[in-house]
C-alpha cells in the first residue's frame, strides 16, 4: 500500500515549486486527487499474475492461434512520468492448454500499471502468457501514443509507437506471424 499522506505532500510540494497557490479553490484537493490517481496508475506493482489468473488455465486439445486484440492499455512513461496510451494485440498458439480470455486483458494492466517503456511492456506480457501456457508461440503488438512525445520535445501530436515480441513459432515461422499480423489489422464487427 502506498503513503497516500507522502503523495498527497509531494504533490503540494510540486504545485508551490512551479509557482501555483496549492491553497487555491481549484487546487486545494488536488493532492488527493492525484495520489488517489498515482495509487490506480501503479497498481501494477502489487499485482500478482498467479492471483490474476486464478486457476483459469484449462486443457484443451486446440491447435488454432487464439487472438484478443484490440486490449485497450495506458501506462506512464518511466523517462517523464507522463501517459502512454493504446491498443495491445495478443495471439498465441496453444499446446493443449488455454486460458480464460478474460485473464489476458487483465495480465496486459499488470504490467502496464507501472512505470514503464512500451517495450519492455510488451516483452514482458509475452514472457508472462509464454510462462503461464508453455504455448507453441507467442505474439504480441502493442500500439501507443506517447504524450512524452506529444507534449514535449519533438511534439509530434499524429505519431505512434507500434513495438512487437515474437516467440516460438510466432519468431521462426514466417507464415504464423503474417497470420497473426492479418488477423490483428481485421476489421471490428
Amino acid at each position: 500500500m502506498k503513503d497516500h499522506k507522502k503523495l498527497e505532500a509531494i504533490t503540494e510540494a510540486l504545485i508551490n515549486e512551479i509557482g501555483e497557490d496549492p491553497t487555491r479553490d481549484g487546487l486545494i484537493k488536488t493532492p488527493q486527487r492525484v495520489a488517489k490517481a498515482w495509487e490506480y496508475f501503479s497498481q501494477g506493482y502489487s499485482a500478482n499474475i498467479d492471483d490474476i489468473v486464478n486457476d483459469a488455465v484449462f486443457d484443451e486439445d486446440c491447435s488454432e492461434m487464439v487472438v484478443v486484440r484490440d486490449i485497450e492499455f495506458f501506462s506512464m512513461c518511466e523517462h517523464h512520468m507522463i501517459p502512454f496510451f493504446g491498443r495491445c494485440h495478443v495471439g498465441y498458439l496453444p499446446n493443449k492448454k488455454i486460458i480464460g480470455l478474460s485473464k489476458i486483458p487483465r495480465i496486459v494492466d499488470a504490467f502496464s500499471q507501472r512505470l514503464q517503456v512500451q517495450e519492455r511492456l510488451t516483452g514482458l506480457i509475452a514472457e508472462s502468457i509464454k510462462g503461464i501456457l508453455d504455448p507453441i508461440g507467442v505474439g504480441v503488438v502493442m500500439e501507443g501514443r506517447h504524450l512524452c512525445m506529444q507534449m514535449r520535445g519533438v511534439e509530434k501530436q499524429n505519431s505512434f509507437a507500434t513495438t512487437s515480441a515474437m516467440l516460438g513459432q510466432f519468431r521462426e515461422s514466417a507464415e504464423t506471424r503474417a497470420e497473426f499480423l492479418s488477423i490483428i489489422r481485421m476489421r471490428q464487427f
